[in-house]
């Protein structure tokens, strides 16, 4: 028996590196919570992006059920977590907190095991393909270029995503102009991405849809809320772009329903939400069973491990914001170029630790 001795959270508040929004939300900063679990000598560290309230969660409402068990039995803890907090709500801060943990374990058991986290859940893939993200509704025109360029030139990653839906879906000529300036600049090999956060109504985003075929966009993220399932499968019915969704999903129900209804062409999930590699992991399960592909949404060094093992990955999202904040606060960052990244298998665990200078910027 490997026995949890300790867990430890944190908070980290970094700045974006210029104003970011999309159709929906606006944020000027990024915070980052990590969970470390200690057993036997090594220390496992997991995280998500959340509110700085999770850490106290971790450690004021989870440390309890945690420390003490065998970390070689991570489903049973992470089934200790989840009744842990019935009063409380699962979706949410609670949910993100137990994301944290979750991925700490399965980092501190593969350490223990002294095997790379993705050789103890078993690679389907050695390379994992991603697509450049960003593309923010805040950015001008030459912002935008960089950054697209960047990804598709410098990098040579073959997938990119911009963000639409400006001032919730009532900017639509600007969302089409930002469209054909990013077919302009990756050219006509690249796979284009727009995802909308939710901003438009379902015919409005049908119109969109269509008019944004002559630049071949492969991929129409949130058209609608996530929440508004009917929305989504009218606008999977009539757009020639893969719809997805998902990235909210804090448990199975959640995205048993929107496969169920016809919502997604590939389903998003986000471990750093919907329970740690545990849930994210049960989630590509549920999209398989209706045929679907997973995408993983943002954190996308902590994906990788997880990512590698699921059969039926799309792809993982290189997100601006988490790639800068994870290689600058973590070691063990992956390269995408060329379009894929590998998971670690140069050490035990996930292969990333926090960096000492990542103190510079914690608020908890």
């Amino acid at each position: 028996m490997a026995e949890i001795e300790a867990v430890r959270a944190a908070a980290y508040r970094v700045p974006t590196d210029r104003p970011e929004g999309d159709g929906t939300f606006a944020w000027d900063a990024t915070v980052l919570v990590t969970a470390e679990v200690d057993a036997g000598g090594p220390t496992g560290i997991g995280w998500t992006y959340a509110p700085a309230a999770a850490a106290s969660f971790i450690t004021e409402t989870l440390a309890d059920v945690v420390t003490g068990a065998d970390v070689m039995d991570v489903p049973a803890v992470w089934t200790a977590m989840v009744r842990q907090v019935r009063n409380a709500g699962r979706p949410g801060i609670a949910g993100y907190a137990i994301s944290a943990v979750d991925v700490a374990l399965w980092d501190l058991k593969a350490r223990l095991l002294e095997t790379p986290l993705v050789r103890l859940f078993g690679a389907a893939r050695a390379e994992v393909p991603v697509y450049g993200s960003g593309g923010f509704t805040t950015y001008d025109d030459d912002t935008t270029r960089a950054q697209l360029r960047h990804w598709a030139h410098e990098q040579g990653i073959p997938r990119v995503k911009i963000k639409i839906g400006e001032s919730r879906g009532t900017a639509a000529e600007r969302d089409l102009h930002r469209v054909a300036l990013a077919r302009e600049v990756i050219g006509g090999d690249a796979e284009l991405y727009v995802d909308a956060n939710g901003a438009y109504t379902a015919k409005q985003a049908v119109r969109l849809a269509r008019r944004m075929e002559e630049h071949d966009v492969r991929w129409f993220e949130e058209p609608v809320s996530s929440d508004d399932l009917a929305g989504l499968r009218l606008v999977r019915e009539h757009a020639a772009a893969d719809v997805a969704a998902g990235e909210y999903g804090c448990d199975l129900t959640y995205f048993a329903r929107m496969c169920q209804a016809g919502a997604v062409d590939c389903l998003q999930a986000d471990a750093t939400r919907c329970g740690g590699y545990t849930g994210w992991l049960a989630a590509a399960t549920v999209a398989a069973a209706y045929h679907l592909d997973v995408s993983a949404h943002c954190a996308p060094n902590l994906h990788l491990p997880a990512a590698a093992a699921a059969p039926n990955l799309r792809h993982v999202e290189w997100f601006h914001d988490h790639v800068r904040i994870e290689a600058g606060l973590f070691e063990g960052a992956a390269d995408p170029t060329g379009g894929t990244a590998r998971p670690s298998t140069d050490g035990p665990g996930h292969g990333m630790t926090l960096k000492t200078t990542a103190d510079s910027h914690r608020v908890a």
